[in-house]
């Protein structure tokens, strides 16, 4: 089997709409669906069918989540030929957020050192990245600082942690997304992506979806609910889509298709002027 070329194209779009409107369907790929149980981590992984030397995300999820409220971004990725796994344990009211990054990390390493899908794929640990939810997004900074070939990460309504997101993101010198929600009443982007957007030690877009909430991002029903403000939210769900499938296209398979998508005028969202 040979080498998957890089993932699949995108078709060329005219404007940040169109692009958002192809970006936010499922990409060519079949998906397949594993389990990270089988090495000592519960959790959820979700792959293209088949594909040698792709790129893939580790998925830290928000305070008390089960990862499979994710499994709508996730198995997208995967269709976009993204390798995509989201470990579930740390889902206690006081959740270790070191013992949560190293887990990531862990993580993230076996989707890079083990055939999937019967040997059908593998990673590329060059084309890696984490991204996470609330303090998922934190741990993800947490767990990138000092990685030696992380190449992206993303948050999604990032909430501070200890040890501090904010801390870790000065040192974090890979390009970074933070997708904000303009209605998070959770962690609010002046208290949280905001001063962590702007400690970055590298190239940074804080991009703010103005009508989400902190629980848009969120697929299905818990129990979590009824403590956590908001809901979950289709409209915000495909938006959100769109913009993590493009970051991690063009940060970690470089393509160039999707530009519109990071550096363009987005509909329902606002860019942070970059400094």
């Amino acid at each position: 089997m040979t080498r998957t070329s890089q993932s699949p194209r995108p078709p060329p779009a005219r404007n940040a709409k169109e692009a958002l409107e192809q970006l936010s369907r499922p990409g060519p790929h079949a998906v397949l669906r594993g389990d990270l149980g089988m090495v000592g981590i519960p959790g959820v992984v979700f792959a293209p069918e088949e594909g040698l030397g792709l790129p893939a995300v580790a998925f830290a999820h928000d305070w008390l989540q089960p990862a499979e409220r994710y499994a709508d971004l996730l198995r997208h990725l995967a269709s976009w030929g993204i390798v995509a796994a989201a470990p579930g344990n740390h889902r206690g009211p006081l959740p270790s957020h070191a013992g949560f990054a190293a887990d990531l990390r862990t993580t993230l390493d076996v989707c890079a050192g083990v055939r999937l899908g019967d040997g059908r794929i593998s990673v590329d640990a060059r084309r890696t990245a984490f991204a996470g939810h609330g303090i998922g997004g934190g741990v993800a900074l947490v767990a990138a600082e000092g990685h030696p070939r992380v190449t992206a990460v993303v948050t999604i309504a990032v909430a501070q942690t200890w040890p501090s997101a904010l801390d870790a993101a000065r040192n974090v010198t890979v390009p970074v997304l933070h997708l904000a929600a303009g209605r998070d009443t959770v962690s609010p982007a002046g208290g949280h992506a905001e001063p962590i957007a702007a400690a970055a030690g590298g190239p940074v877009w804080l991009r703010t979806v103005t009508k989400a909430m902190h629980t848009g991002f969120l697929d299905g029903k818990h129990w979590s609910d009824f403590v956590l403000s908001g809901s979950p939210d289709a409209k915000t769900r495909r938006i959100s889509r769109a913009l993590v499938t493009a970051f991690l296209l063009h940060h970690l398979c470089g393509e160039d298709r999707v530009e519109q998508l990071v550096d363009g005028k987005v509909p329902g969202t606002t860019l942070a002027e970059r400094h």
